[in-house]
């Protein structure tokens, strides 16, 4: 998310941003935004299909399309700080003020959709302010440490000292489990106030038990850091960087697989196996995550996605307006006090809806930035800020210098 205008983005960011947007709409279509139902009747060949939709669109994009997001959320955030530090005001304070206009966004957005990121993103963003002003060294040490899921780590060595321990079941599954109620029902107010209550409270458990506190804010730091060294700018460096780190991350990621699937069958205490196979899900998620971003750097420093680069870009432009589209028009085709849609719809078929939405939504984008120079929610969210502190203009998200070594497309 961004608050920049047109003159002064970075396209890769850009696209990056649709990329992770785009993957989000399509998991959210196939799981009917959280509303888990398998319709019967559907013909054999399309439960084929569907399984086949399912598994793939989860393992390529489960857990890592939010991380992209969270990554350059990170960036943006180095930015506008980097933008702000030679004028007047006090930046820390507008970003702590815009995170709370962020928080109002997410709550709106909750009102459509229990699994909204934004609130998590306007609370656990708060850990940028301390740390921006540390060296590069001692950010990426925190992050890191927050990446190895310490509180998961004490809770295996426990687990380990204690074999005959039975861990309680996750407390979001109680929340969970009263949801489909309200998401069938035909009542809009009953949608409104269970997401607030009950859906609210499952996804913050949920949040909790899958180490997404602390793996967000490091998202957010190593987002950061790459912006510090302006690792998204077209140059030589970047473009050997983002190669040996592409080559890295894959080669993490085979062992990682392979223990993630494999260690409920080499632990037989379940406690300690799930707490280990979840340290393990979360780093393998990164370690692709961070492969999904390298490649695409990659491919784009090489020209290999002209084609798509600017549909992309253009729909990453507007990611908060159409992140919360997304809620908007989603549940309504799914739940039941819109379309209903969760009745009839595997995942193929909501694959072909995600598309469809996708379009539909690129097509408003192109529309809507032929007048303005931001999404409506951007705008808002701009005027907001500044509304906020006079005394300081709003810091301009621009590109920092380009390094000396410049490649042309």
């Amino acid at each position: 998310m961004t608050s920049g205008t047109a003159s002064s983005r970075i396209q890769l960011v850009d696209a990056l941003r649709g990329f992770a947007i785009l993957a989000i709409l399509l998991l959210h279509n196939i799981e009917h935004f959280d509303f888990y139902y398998m319709p019967g009747n559907l013909p054999a060949w399309m439960l084929v299909s569907d399984k086949w939709i399912w598994d793939s669109l989860f393992f390529l994009f489960a857990g890592k399309a939010y991380g992209i997001f969270a990554l350059l959320f990170g960036f943006t955030f180095y930015l506008q700080l980097n933008s702000a530090q030679n004028k007047a005001g006090n930046f820390k304070l507008r970003f702590l003020w815009r995170l709370f206009i962020l928080l109002l966004f997410g709550i709106i957005n909750s009102m459509f959709y229990e699994g909204d990121i934004l609130t998590f993103y306007a609370i656990l963003g708060v850990a940028l302010v301390p740390v921006s002003s540390l060296s590069n060294k001692t950010v990426l040490i925190i992050a890191i440490f927050l990446l190895l899921q310490p509180l998961e780590l004490a809770k295996a060595i426990f687990y380990f000292a204690h074999p005959d321990y039975i861990a309680q079941p996750n407390p979001s599954n109680a929340y969970f489990d009263k949801t489909g109620v309200y998401l069938a029902g035909d009542s809009f107010f009953e949608l409104v106030k269970g997401n607030l209550i009950n859906g609210r409270l499952a996804v913050l458990h949920w949040t909790w038990e899958n180490g997404r506190i602390f793996q967000t804010p490091a998202y957010f730091m190593i987002g950061m850091l790459l912006g510090r060294q302006g690792r998204f700018y077209i140059s030589s460096p970047n473009k050997k960087f983002w190669f040996r780190i592409f080559i890295v991350t894959v080669v993490l990621c085979i062992p990682l697989f392979f223990i993630k699937d494999n260690i409920g069958e080499w632990i037989s205490e379940s406690a300690l196996s799930n707490t280990l196979n979840l340290v393990i899900r979360t780093w393998w998620n990164f370690a692709f995550m961070i492969v999904l971003v390298s490649g695409f750097a990659i491919l784009y420093f090489k020209g290999a996605l002209q084609k798509i680069v600017p549909t992309l870009a253009t729909f990453g432009r507007m990611s908060l307006t159409n992140y919360i589209m997304q809620s908007i028009l989603g549940t309504f085709i799914y739940y039941g006090y819109g379309l209903g849609m969760y009745q009839y719809t595997g995942a193929t078929y909501c694959l072909l809806i995600g598309l469809i939405l996708f379009f539909f939504q690129y097509y408003f984008c192109r529309w809507w930035l032929s007048k303005h120079k931001q999404g409506p929610l951007e705008g808002i969210w701009r005027r907001a800020s500044i509304g906020r502190d006079l005394r300081s203009p709003e810091p301009k998200v621009e590109a920092y210098k380009k390094p000396s070594e410049a490649l042309k497309l």
